[in-house]
């Protein structure tokens, strides 16, 4: 038999209460072909040696970024995994570790969340850090809702040079608020002027270092700026290995520290999952979406750590809540966390040496090939290429050839004819110095 909750009057009296004449009215947002509630023409049920058969079968269709030379980046980035962190995140206490809603009695849990914020305050030059968020991106947008939040404002801007997933995050979690986010066009060539956005309307300016195209930026000026007309700097990372050997953005004059900590825990994988790296100030501690760990003694005298702040919705904060964020990415946070612990400060920054050691040779070799030219002046690891044609069937035609080339930029862009001979290239440690000679050799060849 049905379970069926609610009444006919039941649903008018909510409808009547928010101010819709039907449950229609609630999806009107959502495109039309969206909704489309259409059979789909899927295959029958099979067993389960058929099913894993099958999916092996379409897997293999996928060129392994291990299998051969992989330049693959644009805020996905491939780097060696330590044995021991596949090892201690796949212990019982971290894989099933849940939300803390009794955190006290989780230690354990919430130690590991202290030593993650403690980690992602130090490298970004930041004052306090939050225990994760979903992602890079929806970190971003909630530093924007935060931004207006704290000023009072209603408009937010986003730099060109921020990579197009955060930004468009940032439009869709906030259509539906009185904030008016403006995204600025991709800039490649690294030449537009953030100054005079700096307007007396404006709750903040959102940019990237290392940018999209993977130019590195000094924001002091631009924070400066914004301090004086009242507005805040809210600076996005999408590689924090980069801050092992560069400025961090704390010292930039940066109110607010966003990025994906992907790249410090886990391989690439379709692109997720990731966690969301959150830093600010503390005086705005208050404004600061998820939860805050911190480190007390009990009665006793004995170290313990509790859940100092936690602004969510159902920490009973219901409509007061900074943020409706339901959890943060615990297990990803805590592989984080345990990269950082193996590299310690030292190899935190070989390691980026090493990236952008590689990177440079890399770059000095590509711009070499004639019809390539380097566009990206000052990088980490990751820089942009214009091609003298398209570069989305140079990257198919290198795919060919088993090298995963790059990523073009027209994926992000589509039909935009201004990026579509633009590649960007990512070098990590885990590239050699003959994948980059078989890279180049490749290029230059399809290119001649």
């Amino acid at each position: 038999m049905r379970y069926l909750p609610l009444t006919e009057e039941d649903r008018r009296q909510m409808l009547d209460r928010i101010g819709a004449k039907s449950v229609e009215d609630l999806f009107r947002s959502i495109p039309q072909a969206a909704r489309d509630n259409a059979p789909r023409h899927l295959p029958g049920s099979r067993c389960e040696m058929d099913v894993e058969r099958e999916i092996q079968t379409l897997a293999a269709r996928n060129l392994d970024i291990t299998k051969g030379p992989a330049f693959l980046g644009a805020g996905n980035y491939f780097h060696h995994v330590p044995a021991a962190l596949d090892y201690l995140i796949q212990r019982g206490e971290f894989m099933t570790a849940y939300t803390p809603y009794q955190p006290e009695i989780a230690q354990g849990t919430l130690q590991v969340l202290f030593e993650f914020q403690t980690q992602v305050a130090m490298i970004t030059g930041m004052e306090v850090a939050n225990a994760s968020l979903y992602d890079g991106a929806t970190a971003c947008a909630e530093a924007a809702a935060m931004a207006a939040r704290i000023t009072g404002r209603s408009r937010v801007v986003i730099s060109g040079q921020v990579h197009p997933h955060f930004s468009s995050t940032t439009h869709t979690f906030l259509k539906h608020t009185a904030i008016d986010v403006e995204t600025l066009p991709p800039d490649p060539m690294n030449q537009e002027d953030l100054l005079k956005y700096v307007e007396t309307d404006v709750a903040c300016i959102i940019v990237q270092t290392p940018g999209f195209f993977g130019h590195l930026h000094d924001t002091t000026d631009l924070a400066n700026a914004l301090h004086a007309a009242g507005a805040l700097l809210v600076v996005a990372v999408c590689e924090p290995l980069s801050l092992g050997i560069v400025k961090p953005p704390g010292a930039m004059g940066a109110d607010i520290v966003v990025g994906e900590g992907q790249s410090l825990a886990i391989p690439p994988g379709f692109g997720g999952p990731g966690v969301g790296l959150f830093a600010t100030r503390n005086a705005f501690v208050r404004q600061m979406p998820g939860r805050l760990c911190g480190e007390t003694v009990d009665s006793e005298g004995r170290r313990g750590f509790v859940l100092t702040l936690s602004t969510r919705e159902q920490h009973i904060r219901r409509e007061k809540a900074t943020s409706n964020i339901c959890t943060n990415s615990g297990l990803i946070a805590t592989a984080f966390s345990i990269f950082m612990t193996l590299l310690g400060d030292k190899g935190f920054t070989e390691l980026a040496e090493l990236n952008h050691a590689l990177a440079c040779t890399a770059a000095d070799r590509l711009a070499a090939i004639p019809g390539v030219s380097l566009l990206s002046g000052t990088f980490f690891n990751e820089f942009a290429l214009m091609l003298k044609q398209p570069a989305t069937p140079v990257v198919d035609a290198l795919a060919g050839r088993n090298i995963l080339a790059g990523i073009p930029a027209s994926r992000f862009w589509p039909g935009d004819t201004t990026v579509e001979n633009i590649l960007l290239v990512a070098v990590t440690e885990t590239n050699t110095d003959a994948e980059i000679r078989t890279l180049v050799h490749h290029l230059g060849d399809i290119l001649a």
